[in-house]
């Protein structure tokens, strides 16, 4: 039995009400199901259950911050780790101009000023920008593409900290470790606050890391920069350590945009090669980002 029917299953036995799961993520690294105000997930094969216990009691500690899960631990499911959390409102992709940039420039504030206790796992954002390279290396030799050399190219010439092959620079700070739009909802729903989800790389490390992809987007023309701007400025306001309260924020996000880039590039080439299809014109931009660091 492959995970999706029986997560299927499991969440039909849990007690919700009675109906078809919707199914909101299924990849290999997650399955996410939903079935009325219930949402269960199946983590990554081979993921850390002492480290997971350790992220779910941060998000639990933090009720204000994190979405907390509707159980202090997981459960087993056919070799995968499952977690039970409450179902919230996502952002919605279709009206960008409401992207709730503000808010989650304060929650993000407020995470890198909080003190967890016991302490979570290093955060994860590095290893997974690494794991993306790997997926691309592994794709170009099948099937070499022109654009994977500059990619290559602008991580090599990257700190080892960022490429997770050296302990991230201190002082290590409570983050999110993958930021972006999609690790927001309201809860309750469908309009209670923000709440940050996914703790599958909260940890401590280098918190302007969770600045990092609205700066790369930026930097590569994708972002507005009025959404920029009032995401920056909303952090700054609420005291986030990670750049300056004022001033040149960039000396802080240099390296985590790079490598979020880099990541971004890496995996868009990845799904390029597994679709036989040509980038896009929002790949090729973040490909053409990579030729430019590379250049430097």
């Amino acid at each position: 039995m492959t995970i999706l029917p029986a997560l299927t299953a499991h969440i039909r036995a849990a007690g919700t009400p009675a109906g078809t799961p919707t199914t909101l993520a299924d990849r290999p690294d997650a399955t996410v199901l939903r079935l009325g105000d219930t949402v269960v997930k199946a983590h990554a094969p081979g993921t850390d259950p002492a480290q997971l216990t350790r992220r779910l009691e941060t998000a639990a500690g933090l009720p204000g911050i994190l979405l907390p899960p509707l159980t202090p631990t997981a459960e087993e499911l056919h070799d995968r780790l499952i977690t039970s959390w409450p179902y919230g409102t996502p952002v919605d992709p279709d009206t960008p101009a409401a992207a709730p940039w503000a808010a989650v420039a304060t929650l993000l504030a407020r995470l890198h000023r909080s003190t967890p206790h016991p302490a979570p796992p290093p955060m994860r954002g590095p290893a997974k920008a690494a794991r993306a390279v790997t997926r691309l290396r592994a794709a170009v030799h099948a099937h070499p593409h022109p654009a994977a050399r500059p990619v290559l190219d602008a991580w090599a010439a990257l700190p080892a900290w960022a490429r997770a092959e050296a302990p991230m620079p201190g002082p290590a700070l409570l983050c999110h470790g993958d930021l972006h739009l999609g690790q927001l909802v309201r809860h309750p729903a469908p309009d209670g606050p923000w709440r940050l989800i996914d703790v599958d790389d909260l940890g401590l490390g280098v918190p302007a890391w969770d600045l990092a992809r609205p700066a790369a987007w930026y930097a590569c023309g994708l972002l507005p920069p009025d959404d920029w701007t009032r995401f920056l400025t909303a952090y700054q306001e609420a005291n986030g350590p990670a750049v300056p309260a004022t001033g040149d924020p960039w000396p802080a996000l240099d390296v985590p945009a790079r490598a979020l880039t880099v990541q971004t590039a890496a995996l868009a080439i990845t799904k390029a090669l597994a679709a036989h299809r040509p980038l896009d014109e929002i790949e090729q931009a973040v490909v053409d980002a990579c030729a430019r660091m590379s250049a430097r």
